[in-house]
């Protein structure tokens, strides 16, 4: 199904106006409790009928998913790449990415960032695709920024290999990634199964890419983005010896040696292991892992062993990627990262049951059906680190059985039991399972990571080859309190795994009151996040962690009374909780203060109004912000469900208690 803006999975635009950022409220007097009451019981009331609406027939939620242009623009080279991107394909595709082009001549990862060496090359070489003259205003102030800056051989190692498919860039002067490593055992330093699972999903078809280094006839030349197009490629320098990126730059030339030794059938039967390991992991709508990155490097790498275009699997996986096309009114096409129906879904009905909506409800009801048919029940790739252990987790996405992940399966749980469901077995039956899956799944620290179990070598990071996003998937704070304040829910808090993961995480508090927040920007999703976990584990109101996180909190609320936080939060340690209100944030810090006990304090009264009144009439709010994460800094993303599901959550709790209403 081909997803639009205006379906039931969310009718917000997919790049709204600035929220307004100055409510009437002032810094220096508190809004009237009174008047708070009213307003914040007359936004939830809309906001709960504008998410109802939402909801599709089949009972899940998904808003649209922005990340950047390199999305589409990579989705038009691997067409290019397979000698099938068309015209109407590519004319859409361009209209988007030129439609996020700044006055500079430049593209960003998030919405008011700062420019991307990587990101403006790929949607240059998109836009060259799509016809745009070299001589363009647009193409020139894109390329002269690109110069300025190292031209392509700055540019990551990702875009580099895009471009050395079609000769823009050599093979040689990129990282080895030899197939071999699919031979090496779990145990084994720098395995598969040491990088996080989308890592792991992608690396794998590019050992075969890089085994295979083909080369399609380029269209056009790219010299206008070298800085010196005689030599364009140079070696980098390596770095001392006894440097850890010295170590591995050696390393990595020891590879290249290799390669011209490798003994033709071991690289052979390597990539046929990787071909298969591949194929295996094809879900059953032709994507892999549910993401869009793994599933173009997947196919890349079979067609290169001999899988036609119209090989099931091939089909399979070029079908699916369609699924990832949110076609907007003014005809330009966008291709989200991935979809997050789960996720979504448990959010809306723990946002929607919080507000006061009846646990019995239909769309609860409906949407509750929907989660438990989603429940895996199959291992995955998590169980070669936990062979023994009942599968029983949720996924974020529609289709992701092999990859189900410890955050979406506590929501879930959590939302399952917020509803009154008719069949009571089932939902018992489900929510053990997956309590059970999600204990089993606990770091040796007392922690939990989003997808695997102790996950966390500090060796894939020091690679040369990668050099963009986390590649490794250790236990954060945020995951930690989502699965605390499931277990607490579940009547599990005094079990010492629960006591575990709380000491985990006051232990990782930061000196300023916050937490660190791994998928969600940034200290202001990490501390609305553990605060109302660790209150519901049986901390007090009053213990000094709290407070500190209150205290906190109050001191960077912005003076229109909403809270927010830029992405360079996760580069500079002064960005902390500083940038422009955003409902979604404010949200958090709403719930957190909300859990702490301070209902009644201003800053709680503050924000409440600042929602209030930027909230539309129709009971929307408008956040082109990138408030969620995929690799922090690295990779942003705006989850358009986030602005409606996290404002309603907190209003129901200020208008009705913070603790919901029990099935």
């Amino acid at each position: 199904m081909t997803a639009t803006t205006n379906g039931p999975a969310g009718a917000a635009p997919s790049r709204p106006a600035p929220a307004r950022t100055t409510a009437t409220t002032t810094d220096t007097a508190a809004p009237d409790a009174a008047a708070v009451e009213a307003a914040a019981e007359r936004a939830r009331a809309r906001a709960a009928d504008h998410l109802l609406g939402l909801q599709s027939p089949e009972g899940w939620w998904k808003g649209d998913l922005d990340t950047n242009v390199t999305m589409d623009a990579e989705d038009l080279l691997l067409r290019q790449f397979l000698g099938i991107r068309d015209e109407a394909t590519t004319r859409s595709a361009a209209l988007f990415i030129r439609g996020e082009q700044r006055e500079d001549g430049t593209w960003a990862t998030f919405y008011g960032g700062p420019p991307d060496l990587s990101t403006t090359v790929e949607a240059y070489v998109a836009l060259r695709l799509a016809g745009d003259s070299p001589d363009a205003p647009h193409m020139t102030r894109a390329a002269h920024w690109v110069r300025s800056q190292g031209g392509i051989a700055e540019a990551r190692v990702f875009t580099r290999i895009w471009l050395a498919l079609f000769g823009w860039w050599p093979w040689d002067r990129l990282p080895e990634l030899p197939p071999e490593l699919i031979f090496l055992p779990p145990w084994a330093p720098l395995n598969i199964y040491d990088f996080g699972c989308w890592a792991r999903q992608t690396i794998v078809p590019l050992t075969i890419v890089s085994a295979k280094r083909p080369v399609r006839p380029a269209p056009f030349p790219l010299d206008e983005l070298h800085t010196d197009p005689a030599d364009p490629a140079p070696r980098a320098r390596f770095a001392p010896l006894a440097s850890w990126n010295g170590a591995f730059q050696r390393l990595d030339r020891a590879l290249h040696a290799y390669r011209k030794v490798a003994p033709r059938a071991l690289r052979k039967a390597a990539m046929a292991t990787a071909g298969r390991w591949i194929v295996e992991r094809q879900e059953n709508d032709g994507c892999w892992g549910g993401i869009q990155p793994p599933a173009v490097y997947s196919m890349i790498a079979l067609h290169l062993l001999g899988y036609d275009l119209g090989h099931p699997v091939m089909r399979a996986g070029l079908e699916s990627l369609d699924r990832f096309t949110l076609t907007r009114e003014d005809g330009s096409r966008m291709v989200e990262a991935c979809q997050s129906p789960v996720w979504d879904t448990c959010l809306a009905t723990i946002a929607l049951a919080d507000a006061g909506v009846p646990a019995d409800h239909p769309q609860l009801v409906r949407a509750a059906d929907w989660m438990l048919g989603e429940q895996i029940e199959r291992p995955g790739d998590w169980s070669v680190r936990r062979p023994h252990l009942a599968p029983g987790g949720w996924a974020f996405e529609f289709h992701n059985d092999n990859y189900p992940d410890i955050d979406d399966t506590a929501e879930v749980v959590l939302a399952l039991r917020r509803v009154r469901h008719p069949d009571t077995a089932r939902m018992e039956r489900a929510i053990s399972l997956g309590v059970r899956w999600n204990l089993g799944m606990q770091s040796k620290n007392g922690a939990w990571g989003a997808f695997d179990v102790d996950n966390t070598s500090s060796l894939p990071n020091r690679l040369p080859f990668c050099d963009f996003g986390e590649v490794v998937d250790p236990p954060s704070a945020d995951v930690t309190a989502h699965v605390v304040e499931m277990l607490a829910a579940e009547g599990l808090a005094a079990d010492p795994r629960t006591r575990r993961a709380v000491d985990w995480l006051l232990a990782e508090q930061e000196p300023s009151g916050a937490w660190f927040g791994r998928w969600g920007v940034n200290y202001l999703y990490g501390t609305g996040s553990a605060v109302p976990a660790l209150i519901d584990a049986g901390l007090p109101t009053t213990h000094p962690a709290v407070r500190r996180a209150v205290a906190w909190l109050e001191s960077v609320q912005n003076d229109d009374g909403g809270w927010g936080e830029d992405l360079r939060s996760y580069r500079e340690q002064g960005r902390m909780a500083r940038g422009a209100s955003t409902a979604s944030q404010t949200g958090w810090a709403l719930m957190a203060l909300l859990a702490a006990g301070e209902r009644e304090s201003r800053a709680a009264r503050r924000g409440v109004t600042f929602l209030a009144e930027t909230q539309h009439e129709d009971g929307s709010w408008d956040e082109p912000y990138y408030t969620g994460t995929g690799f922090p800094w690295d990779f942003s993303i705006n989850y358009h469900l986030y602005r409606q599901v996290f404002p309603l959550t907190a209003l129901g709790r200020y208008t009705r208690g913070a603790a919901p209403e029990g099935a």
